[in-house]
């Protein structure tokens, strides 16, 4: 179904982390961090390939050290999604992963120190042609800021942003983009949106901190969805204590939902009730277990009973209505009947059916049937 609201973005300038476009007319980018200990390097490579797979476009590594630094040569040279070393205080290590072909830098040029470090860390950058995240949490703002404003709020936020964008400009170094996070999502949609109406520089969206999957997935939906929705925003991470995987999914959820970009399967379905005619939510969950390898868009509909059925159907790429018998629909129109125990079988043929015919998708591999009969 064609949504009749197009959101206008906020006007921003363009950057490039690697060779993924982020700010201007690109696709809002999802990213994601690991959580392994950075000199384990397998287990490091190993996370960044899951989450590259599961379709993030960035994806940021904490670099505490020395040691981890020179990790980072090596995790670099065996992975191509590019990569954000997260730096804190210590401008050596930002000279060392430079040096190592990181993308981007995550660090603040407030808390470096003296002005000469600083300068040679916007030097490195320049010469490397990488830019400068500057990351403002709540958690963390200067003590003279937490006595100025007594408490953490959105515009000592803004102030604090303020003082590291000042730094870099007067440094004539514009290859930068902001972040100001919170675990509470007013100050952060506040702080936002207070500073886009300030700078052009890109925005990285978060809710940090957010919490467990379900709650803090709850939190960066309605922060990001609020800030998305104004067009405010170029990048996002969703922040959980969960598999970082888990962040890119949810991450393009939220985007799909708002048309902001289509990546993948977005299944419509409904909540089930005494009326369906299978088991709605064992379909949907099997389903979307086997299609996680898809990332082009596609539109499926999965109703349980003909209330509702028939024109969420019409309206998707696949749809099906619950029924006797059940009906499948491709493009529209209505295709065929289907047994109850055939239900994921051919609505997975059928999807990846209709993407190979776009020639966007591998054929299916190894379908199997599975009866998911109503009782």
């Amino acid at each position: 179904m064609k949504s009749s609201h197009i959101i206008k973005r906020r006007k921003s300038k363009q950057i490039f982390v690697g060779n993924v476009a982020v700010g201007g007319d690109a696709d809002i980018s999802v990213q994601s961090m690991t959580n392994t200990d950075s000199c384990d390097i397998d287990s490091t490579v190993k996370q960044i390939k899951a989450i590259e797979k599961a379709g993030a476009d960035l994806v940021r590594i904490s670099v505490p050290t020395i040691e981890a630094a020179k990790a980072f040569s090596s995790i670099k040279k065996q992975t191509t999604i590019p990569l954000i070393a997260d730096i804190h205080f210590d401008y050596k290590i930002a000279l060392k992963v430079a040096d190592c072909g990181a993308d981007c830098l995550r660090i603040n040029p407030g808390n470096i120190g003296r002005e000469d470090r600083v300068r040679e860390v916007v030097a490195a950058a320049n010469h490397h042609n990488i830019p400068i995240r500057i990351g403002v949490n709540a958690g963390s703002l200067e003590k003279d800021l937490q006595i100025k404003y007594k408490e953490p709020n959105h515009k000592a936020m803004v102030e604090s942003a303020f003082r590291h964008i000042d730094i870099l400009d007067k440094l004539n170094f514009d290859n930068y983009k902001i972040s100001l996070k919170s675990s509470e999502v007013f100050m952060t949609v506040f702080a936002y949106r207070l500073l886009a109406s300030q700078i052009e520089n890109p925005l990285h969206l978060g809710i940090t901190e957010a919490g467990s999957f379900r709650s803090g997935t709850v939190k960066s939906a309605i922060g990001l969805g609020l800030l998305l929705s104004e067009g405010i925003g170029d990048t996002i991470r969703v922040s959980l204590a969960s598999d970082p995987v888990d962040e890119i999914k949810v991450g393009f959820d939220i985007l799909k939902s708002l048309n902001l970009r289509k990546k993948g399967v977005n299944l419509i379905a409904c909540p089930s009730c005494s009326r369906q005619n299978f088991d709605v939510i064992a379909v949907v969950n099997e389903l979307e277990a086997r299609l996680e390898d898809i990332t082009e868009p596609i539109d499926v509909s999965i109703i349980g009973c003909v209330v509702n059925g028939p024109g969420e159907a019409k309206e998707t790429r696949v749809g099906l209505t619950g029924g006797k018998p059940n009906l499948l629909y491709i493009n529209g129109n209505t295709h065929s009947k289907i047994k109850n125990s055939d239900l994921v079988y051919e609505l997975e043929s059928q999807i990846r059916n209709q993407l190979s015919q776009d020639n966007k998708a591998k054929p299916a591999k190894n379908i199997s049937k599975i009866d998911l009969r109503q009782g």
